[in-house]
């Protein structure tokens, strides 16, 4: 087996392994952080936007510093592309049409899938839970729809013919680097993409191609999320993706499946180690109602799914039990509806305390009730009239992007900045919040990062590898070390017990690990099996010869009885030699029997190597070889049939017969 790691944030994973002859793709994610090297798309004229100053390079040319200040402003000491933002898309280290199937584990992971569908050769299969595809649906509508709504006039493309190192980017363009982003895809390819995707339940197996199968089992971080089992018949390889042992709103995590596998993939565990998600909820709350209570307004750029329905009943609850049951909550995003709704009816994927609530009967979210009662209001977008007829301040307003570069969260931001009273709350990790705000300076709100990941944290995927007990452990050679922003924290390590061979990985450097295949399984047809009598050799132990054909179709093997014709063919092609065979040779070669034969032969040249596991003997005059070992044995002597069959009943003769 066979892995190479396609991206530099584990969080947006894409990995491709190559197991029995297959190329197998695990998740396509977008490394959507790319894009705080982009200035926001604000839904009106921004005086503060449009007069920030252009920025070039010390030593670019008159030309080279004309095109840049066009396409690079600064502001507080960073620059940014004045264009609609672009995303980080894996570059394959293989024509696309070689990859055979696409395993997705989660509607994050599910971003970079289009690019990949639409955009190469690949013609293989895809397949990811029901909620995973219609959750990223509306993820990913919601971005398209976000940047569409605010074209930029010019896109910005001479900037990456002078990128340096050196360049004051919000983000590190070594891990992300330029040449690999590319502007979102549209609507038409999002749909052609997803119409490809075949869906999977929880515990459903899947033959591919006849080579292993693969089966989905929950991973308890979001709706529909999965790890995922290839299996073979003497052989499993668990890949383990964004998985939570805590109790939110999806189905709990299913290990069980994940148990004594030969080699077990370990990625997207938590970006913050250090933070608690209960403790971030509560001082969320805490924070949210004493912003009120001074008068300000609070802005929670966010996602449209996942986290967010667990926030609004935390939330709300705490402010109707603080004294603010009158302060409005909006949620804000074209897909507003259809996350709220779809959410409801995903009663299978749920926790089983949620799943019992549709049976009473009774919505399993608590945001349908909120919403029914008004005390939850969701908009399309700011523009509607009915938002600017119902707005009123103080208030608390959900809605996107998280980056703060697109989307409803940029007009809010500009309107609220500069008053100390106002807050703006970060809940989603996959933005350093500073980075976020860097094109908005100077402001005067608060800000508070509360990021909630309730990815597995180190000591929690620690203590699952104990009890699953994989063979061999996969982890970014990253998870063997201590974060960067923390490394006086030694425990935020992947660490193994004996038994469990730790194999680090980097990004775009393959990585071999042996699976030495001993046997296949084949079926034996009932009518050889009904011929056979076994003799029994000691207790619990029998043998019987077989003599039968052995068909070999889409990777499934056979054992069935040779047919009238089959047998005359045999012994018309093989005279003298008796059908069935009079015996059957077993064993490994012997070493010193074979060398014997060949001095005897008058082959006085033969000399002998040794190998890992096994041996080669060369025949120097006669320009061959044979090699062997504990499996098999090759004779290798193309120019002389005599020679080559001589050798064969040697080799034969040099065996253990039944």
């Amino acid at each position: 087996m066979k892995l190479i790691s396609l991206t530099d944030n584990l969080n947006k994973p894409c990995n491709l392994i190559s197991f029995k002859d297959r190329l197998i793709m695990f998740d396509t994610g977008l490394d959507l952080s790319s894009c705080l090297a982009f200035l926001p798309l604000p839904l009106s004229f921004s005086q503060h936007f449009s007069s920030l100053p252009g920025w070039t390079p010390n030593n670019s040319s008159e030309v080279q510093f004309d095109l840049c200040s066009q396409e690079l402003k600064e502001c507080g000491g960073k620059i940014f592309v004045d264009s609609a933002p672009e995303f980080c898309c894996p570059e394959l280290p293989c024509n696309p049409a070689n990859v055979d199937v696409i395993f997705i584990s989660n509607y994050l992971c599910l971003l970079g899938l289009p690019y990949i569908t639409e955009r190469t050769d690949f013609h293989g299969m895809v397949y990811a839970t029901e909620p995973t595809i219609q959750i990223g649906k509306q993820f990913i509508e919601e971005i398209i729809m976000l940047i569409e709504r605010t074209p930029k006039v010019k896109t910005a493309t001479q900037w990456k013919k002078n990128v340096q190192e050196s360049m004051p980017f919000p983000i590190n363009i070594q891990s992300l680097p330029p040449n690999e982003w590319k502007q979102m895809y549209t609507m038409k390819e999002l749909e052609s993409s997803l119409s490809k995707v075949k869906v999977i339940g929880f515990g459903e197996k899947i033959d591919i191609f006849g080579s292993f199968s693969v089966s989905a089992h929950s991973s308890g971080c979001c709706i529909g999320s999965c790890n995922w089992v290839v299996e073979t018949a003497h052989k499993k390889i668990v890949y383990l993706s964004s998985t939570s042992t805590l109790t939110t709103h999806p189905a709990p995590v299913d290990h069980v499946p994940l148990r004594k596998a030969d080699v077990m993939i370990v990625t997207n565990l938590t970006q913050t180690p250090s933070c608690n998600p209960d403790s971030m909820l509560l001082e969320m709350c805490n924070r949210v109602q004493q912003a009120l209570a001074l008068g300000g307004n609070v802005l929670i750029p966010c996602y449209a799914s996942g986290i967010i329905f667990d926030l609004f009943e935390c939330l709300i609850s705490h402010l109707d039990n603080s004294g603010f049951s009158t302060t409005p909550i909006y949620f804000i995003s074209p897909v507003a509806d259809q996350s709220l709704a779809y959410s409801n009816i995903l009663a299978e994927w749920l926790t089983a305390n949620k799943q019992s609530r549709v049976y009473l009967p009774d919505e399993p979210f608590g945001h349908s009730q909120l919403v029914r009662i008004g005390r939850l209001k969701q908009y399309s977008g700011i523009h509607l009239e009915a938002f600017s007829s119902d707005y009123r301040s103080p208030c608390v307003v959900f809605t996107g992007h998280p980056s703060l570069r697109f989307g409803d969260a940029v007009h809010f931001m500009e309107m609220w900045k500069s008053s100390p009273n106002n807050l703006v709350v970060f809940t989603e990790p996959d933005f350093p919040y500073l980075e976020a705000l860097a094109p908005y300076q100077p402001i005067a709100m608060k800000t508070l990062h509360c990021p909630i990941d309730t990815s597995l944290n180190f000591s929690q995927v620690n203590k699952l590898i104990r009890e699953l007990k994989p063979s061999n452990l996969l982890v970014s050679e990253k998870y063997t070390v201590s974060p960067p922003h923390l490394p006086h924290k030694p425990e935020f390590v992947v660490s193994t017990e004996e038994g469990i061979q730790l194999i680090p990985y980097r990004k775009r450097e393959w990585l071999e690990v042996k699976m030495n295949r001993q046997f296949e399984r084949a079926e034996m047809d009932s009518e050889l099996a009904a011929s056979l009598t076994p003799n029994q050799l000691k207790n619990g132990l029998s043998m019987v010869t077989v003599t039968c054909i052995l068909d070999a179709k889409d990777n499934h093997y056979k054992l069935r009885p040779l047919t009238k014709s089959e047998i005359q063919s045999l012994k018309s092609t093989k005279q003298g030699v008796p059908i069935p065979p009079s015996f059957y040779t077993t064993g490994s070669l012997d070493l010193t029997k074979f060398m014997t034969l060949l001095a005897k032969a008058g082959i006085t040249d033969a000399s002998f190597e040794k190998t890992n596991g096994g041996f080669i003997i060369h025949l120097k005059n006669e320009e061959a070889f044979v090699t062997s070992d504990e499996t098999q044995t090759h004779i290798v002597c193309d120019a002389n049939d005599t020679l080559r069959i001589m050798l064969k009943n040697m080799v034969t003769e040099c065996l253990a017969r039944i």
